[in-house]
């Protein structure tokens, strides 16, 4: 489904990411790992135009996409969740959720995608009309995925989703995240939580220093030395 291949991208004179070559099979997660300023972030805001690569290619369904505008890449079924949840604090939930529905006119489809989206959180269901403000920090990256997923998105791109969050509510979170992947929406997912993303991943992607340094499916990445020391404590 989605296709980088010898991506290069820097903020002025300084490299990010070099050469990044890797791909998203439509159907499954597949999960990029790294630790802190490693790229990830840099690499969901290039692949989705929001920063122009200075080198390489990018397909979305067979598709090269790379200067395409962001809405443009939208239209053809991206969506990224971004880290910091970046809501409408005066809003309530369903006003927050309902946003992410702007390029619908029809009524009943909206009101179609907000019951999807209740029924994978009930929690927001019964905080509808609730302040995205005064919701806690779990809640709030529950109505940020559901605000990516009234796009209908073929292609969900997810940019840290468990950080700052309580062990019982990033359980919780990717209960529900693998629904999403059974109802046939294709997951890129970005973390730092190397426990949490193995356990719900296909194939993974280590990236260190802007760099791609160890690839495979989840299970081999589990048992490599590398992922063990550096990832995982063990």
């Amino acid at each position: 489904m989605l296709k980088v291949e010898g991506l290069s991208v820097g903020y002025g004179d300084a490299h990010v990411l070099g050469n990044i070559s890797f791909q998203v099979r439509e159907g499954e997660m597949t999960c990029i790992l790294g630790p802190n300023g490693a790229g990830k972030t840099t690499l969901l805001r290039s692949i989705t135009g929001l920063i122009p690569p200075a080198s390489g290619k990018i397909w979305f369904l067979n598709e090269e996409i790379q200067g395409m505008k962001t809405h443009q890449i939208v239209g053809l079924g991206m969506t990224m969740i971004p880290e910091g949840r970046r809501l409408w604090p005066p809003l309530s939930v369903r006003e927050n959720l309902e946003m992410g529905a702007y390029r619908v006119s029809e009524r009943t489809t909206v009101e179609k995608r907000l019951d999807w989206v209740f029924s994978l959180f009930p929690h927001l269901a019964d905080r509808k009309d609730q302040l995205c403000g005064t919701l806690s920090g779990g809640e709030q990256q529950m109505v940020s995925i559901g605000r990516g997923l009234m796009t209908l998105p073929k292609l969900l791109l997810m940019d840290e989703p468990s950080l700052g969050l309580a062990p019982l509510i990033v359980r919780e979170m990717f209960v529900a995240i693998k629904k999403i992947v059974h109802s046939g929406t294709t997951i890129l997912l970005v973390e730092q939580n190397t426990q949490v993303a193995l356990s719900a991943a296909y194939y993974g992607y280590v990236l260190e220093r802007g760099m791609i340094v160890l690839e495979g499916e989840v299970n081999f990445l589990r048992e490599t030395p590398h992922i063990k020391h550096a990832y995982l404590g063990l």
